[in-house]
């Protein structure tokens, strides 16, 4: 069995029908148990994080807004414009049924992490604050090991989703459209990251407030500008999204066709790889905002899964579809390229390879974070730049591995730290309807 059939069949097994179970069961659990709070407090979350996400009112490292977009940093990268191209080419139209699907019970899961990363957090003694699963898992629910399990799993994860899937599918566009070789696109990614991570969470809060929202408004605009030229193409668009979410695509084109159980796999395998709910990253992050309200934090946090899957994966995927594409054959960056294209004669691939770039390159700032606490915790502050050097080298080495063989691995270690996560999740739900009762 070679390399890639190996990580292909584990990645199978990772992300079969008791993983896809796990991470939506747990999202529907927590719904129910907290009342549906993201249908409920969706408004409030939005208005809180327009009107105080600047304010401080107790012990962090940055404030509460600066935690989000450092969040969103990781979330809102390829996942958003490859990987959604990725899930309709293997799953079809109906797999962006199920990638929202996952991002409304994702939402409420979004909202548990944050909550519980704030209420367990540590600070270290540099005066840095820690939190996320971890701690939660270790301190919450007393199982040491296990969360030492979700810190070891997420250092490697960091190495997969965090910097070679990122620099790799920049290095495919920039390859494609300017014929720029991957070594160069790989060394200059690494050393553009390891400017901002050297300066620590503050500086990358910093950074990641002014990065996040342009890319964001960036990519929208042109999708939306797509969007509008072929309005007459949405409602067959949305037609297709959920009459395929429930019955097999046939071969359309260069479309080979897939099954429903292909739709649902791919939609919430892609659904989670982009918002990341469930996996235990994020709260990393919101574990360094200046709060003392864990609830609060946890409203910031729950609209950074609105904004990454329900609006900006749906750009890229309504786009997809409206023109087209979808039927080309193609997948990856390519396919969403091809798009906006159809769409823009001239710009569109210009949009999308910037926008690739842009995403990336905030998803590997944010993911070395998240490594960076994750090894902190298991071997102490003086792992941290070690580890920051080698992310970087990893970035760089990613620019050259093929993309089913990153992807695969990224999957698989996506669903590895999930598990403990989901665990600490479920043990904790108690404590978490607890501490929402305790805001009222």
């Amino acid at each position: 069995m070679t390399a890639d059939q190996f990580i292909s069949t584990l990645n199978s097994f990772v992300w079969g029908p008791y993983m896809l179970l796990l991470l939506v069961g747990t999202g529907v659990y927590l719904s129910i148990r907290l009342n549906f709070i993201q249908f409920t407090r969706l408004l409030d979350a939005l208005s809180l994080l327009i009107k105080q996400g600047r304010k401080t009112d107790g012990t962090g490292d940055i404030p509460p807004v600066q935690a989000l977009t450092t969040a969103l940093s990781a979330t809102i990268g390829t996942g958003n414009i490859a990987g959604v191209a990725t899930a309709i080419f293997l799953g079809g139209p109906g797999a962006v049924f199920w990638m929202w699907i996952c991002a409304v019970f994702g939402m409420a899961t979004k909202f548990a992490e944050a909550v519980l990363a704030v209420k367990y957090r540590h600070h270290l003694p540099d005066g840095t604050m820690q939190g996320g699963p971890m701690r939660y898992i270790s301190e919450g629910l007393g199982l040491k090991w296990l969360g030492w399990l979700f810190a070891f799993m997420g250092s490697i994860a960091a190495f997969g989703i965090g910097s070679m899937v990122q620099s790799n599918s920049v290095a495919v566009a920039l390859k494609q459209h300017w014929q720029i070789p991957e070594g160069v696109t790989g060394v200059v990614l690494a050393i553009m990251t390891g400017v901002v991570i050297i300066g620590g969470i503050k500086r990358i809060g910093k950074v990641t407030e002014k990065i996040v929202p342009f890319m964001g408004i960036f990519y929208v605009a042109g999708a939306l500008v797509i969007l509008c030229i072929y309005a007459g193409q949405i409602p067959d668009a949305l037609m297709l999204i959920f009459k395929h979410a429930f019955q097999p695509a046939s071969a359309a084109g260069g479309f080979t066709g897939a099954a429903v159980s292909q739709a649902i796999r791919f939609g919430v395998a892609r659904g989670v790889f982009s918002n990341e709910a469930g996996l235990g990253s994020a709260p990393i992050a919101h574990a360094a905002a200046k709060t003392n309200n864990p609830v609060r934090q946890g409203l910031i946090a729950m609209t950074g899964v609105f904004f990454d899957t329900i609006i900006i994966c749906s750009m890229t995927a309504l786009a997809i579809i409206a023109t087209g594409a979808w039927k080309s054959g193609l997948t990856s960056s390519a396919l969403t390229c091809l798009a906006f294209e159809t769409g823009l004669p001239g710009t569109g691939s210009l949009i999308v390879t910037i926008g690739l770039s842009i995403f990336a390159y905030s998803t590997m700032i944010g993911w070395a974070y998240y490594g960076e606490e994750c090894i902190e915790y298991i071997f102490g502050i003086g792992a941290r730049m070690p580890y920051r050097f080698i992310f970087c080298i990893a970035i760089a080495f990613g620019a050259f591995q093929k993309v089913d063989i990153v992807w695969n691995f990224s999957d698989t270690m996506n669903g590895a730290m999930a598990i403990p996560n989901l665990v600490g999740l479920l043990g904790l739900s108690g404590v978490l309807v607890r501490e929402v009762k305790k805001d009222k």
